[in-house]
């Protein structure tokens, strides 16, 4: 015989950083789903036999990529996309990372938000609920020292963000260049190289599946040649203190035409001339294509 669960069928996971900021989650609108458009939380439903402990950790890792301690919060009422009522055990969670590193292969971005920026949100009820409820009974958090930033030589260790990106030259010598959207996290409206951070695979392959997600663009992994590495901390647009390790590919062939595949981040695809190169440009893919113009393979920004 079965014995059905008791538990709720939904789960969610309320992730706070040590600023006491909110990891919030903006899902799709104009599709059949929970809380459409609204700033929300990452969670889901128990599939089979699951937990809610193991299915919200399991929504977690995919939708984020985040496996963090997690203690259970609350329990809250919720609506599904055709009216049903149902119940959504949340958790919550610490975890002190950059938003814009996060995949989010579903809805549109995370970013982190103090609670009472979430007055201002189109925020899911029942998240905006939580929240409230977290502020009443959660210890007010240590903010980390603005005068102390992470510095070589500090004895704590610090994971570093690792990007790659691409450096797709013509025979005319232009090189590839994409403006993002306004409304991204990081560098709205400035251009930029073709990139994107790493999941779990290597760098020849995080970069291959970007040029194919974003631009349409085949490579294979024989034809890129590491040109330059940058290593950056509080440069330019990201003034957060995250050391950021950035490998820039060169391709020497590919395959197809750049297409605008994802016009919620990038809005163009130009060949620009590299000494002519256009405005506003992300200040470390200027500084990579001025250094590799130079012949250099090293850069680093930020550091004293």
């Amino acid at each position: 015989m079965t014995i059905l669960s008791t538990e709720p069928r939904g789960t969610a996971a309320l992730l706070v950083n040590a600023a006491g900021q909110y990891l919030l989650h903006l899902r799709d609108a104009n599709k059949v789903i929970c809380d459409p458009g609204t700033w929300s939380i990452p969670g889901g439903d128990r599939e089979g036999e699951e937990s809610c402990r193991q299915a919200v950790e399991r929504e977690l890792f995919e939708e984020t990529g985040l496996s963090v301690p997690l203690e259970p919060l609350t329990v809250v009422n919720a609506h599904g996309p055709t009216g049903d009522e149902g119940q959504i055990q949340v958790y919550v969670g610490t975890w002190d990372g950059d938003d814009s590193t996060l995949p989010c292969p579903e809805g549109i971005m995370f970013k982190w938000f103090p609670a009472e920026t979430t007055a201002w949100l189109t925020m899911c009820p029942w998240t905006a609920d939580v929240i409230a409820l977290h502020q009443k009974t959660a210890p007010v958090p240590v903010p980390r020292s603005a005068s102390a930033p992470a510095r070589v030589g500090r004895s704590r260790t610090r994971l570093n963000v690792i990007g790659v990106h691409l450096y797709l030259e013509r025979e005319d010598g232009r090189i590839l260049l994409g403006r993002r959207h306004p409304d991204v996290a990081f560098a709205g409206d400035h251009f930029h190289f073709l990139a994107g951070h790493l999941e779990s695979e290597g760098a020849k392959a995080g970069l291959i599946r970007e040029a194919e997600e974003e631009a349409g663009l085949l490579v294979a992994p024989e034809d890129l040649d590491l040109i330059h590495t940058i290593h950056m901390l509080d440069e330019g647009e990201n003034t957060d203190g995250q050391p950021r390790l950035g490998l820039v590919f060169r391709a020497r062939t590919w395959s197809g035409t750049p297409e605008v595949r994802e016009p919620e981040k990038c809005l163009e695809w130009i060949w620009a001339d590299p000494a002519r190169l256009p405005k506003p440009m992300v200040t470390y893919t200027q500084a990579a294509i001025e250094a590799i113009s130079r012949g250099e393979t090293y850069t680093e920004l930020g550091w004293t």
